[in-house]
């Protein structure tokens, strides 16, 4: 999509990665909202498409930026969907597209982190499907846990899958 048509719908173009590690592990960020750092939730690296960017290249630059990982395999769109939600003050309207990532690296670096995400991220993990089918933290997207398992069973979808719209 481009910067003009992102600019017409008003909402936020989001490119997230589901990277994976050669154990296929998937790299989760652990975030809080900053005015309420008790209520946590897992997510994956991601965030807002910059300038003219298409979404492969935001999607490598954010895993750069809040992991380190400079080295990833970037696969096909899985997933899409369509969120609305409340996080430092403001509501956020956004489109997320979920690629595929792989990687060879298991170090993160944070040191890449803007402002916001100093004050909003605490940590970084590996998560196996069986930890992810088992926990009862928050993850989003909502049915990452089943997304997952059925992504390491048959492969990516031969065309992203629409999540729908899930909103807090």
């Amino acid at each position: 999509m481009s910067a003009a048509a992102r600019e017409r719908t008003g909402r936020r173009q989001v490119a997230r990665v589901v990277l994976l590690d050669p154990d296929d592990r998937v790299l989760l960020l652990h975030g809080f909202d900053p005015p309420d750092p008790a209520t946590t939730w897992w997510f994956t690296p991601g965030g807002g498409v910059e300038g003219d960017e298409d979404l492969a290249a935001a999607a490598l630059r954010e895993v750069a930026e809040e992991t380190g990982i400079s080295r990833v395999r970037l696969g096909p769109v899985l997933w899409q969907r369509t969120c609305s939600f409340m996080f430092d003050g403001r509501r956020w309207e956004q489109d997320e597209w979920y690629f595929l990532g792989r990687t060879e690296t298991l170090d993160v670096d944070t040191s890449g982190h803007t402002d916001l995400e100093r004050r909003s991220v605490n940590g970084l993990r590996w998560w196996t499907c069986e930890e992810l089918l088992r926990t009862r933290e928050t993850v989003y997207p909502v049915r990452l846990a089943g997304l997952m398992r059925t992504l390491l069973d048959e492969g990516p979808p031969l065309s992203p899958i629409a999540l729908g719209t899930e909103r807090d």
